[in-house]
């Protein structure tokens, strides 16, 4: 017979130790952080900033997307290697996106249509 129970053993297993709990005042303080960083971006929504206006944003949403992966999905405490497969992937979607928006504001005046005809004027009968 064994000195000490399955549970016990069971801790000390590889691929056991995924719980990691937080206390709640840290809870309390991602929430807090994430609910100020949400009333930031939306009162920032009533400012006109030109084309800064969309690097703020994403700035801030980078931030609460950061909180949420380190302590909601508890990278933080997780093996070093899952944080650089997902903040890699992240970065990468963060280049994509970066890209994008440059090369549509460069081009976004071939965007409009050009229409080289004169229009068609329609006069009522007399």
């Amino acid at each position: 017979m064994h000195s000490h129970s399955h549970a016990a053993d069971s801790e000390h297993r590889e691929g056991y130790d995924f719980a990691h709990p937080l206390p709640v005042w840290g809870l309390v303080a991602v929430f807090i952080a994430l609910t100020v960083l949400t009333i930031i971006t939306v009162a920032q929504a009533s400012f006109d900033l030109g084309s800064f206006d969309v690097a703020l944003t994403m700035f801030i949403a980078t931030i609460k997307a950061t909180l949420v992966m380190l302590f909601f999905m508890h990278l933080a405490f997780d093996k070093p290697f899952n944080l650089i497969v997902f903040l890699s992937s992240f970065v990468f979607v963060a280049l994509f996106i970066t890209f994008t928006l440059t090369d549509a504001q460069l081009t976004s005046s071939a965007f409009e249509p050009v229409i080289d005809e004169p229009p068609v004027v329609v006069t009522a009968p007399q």
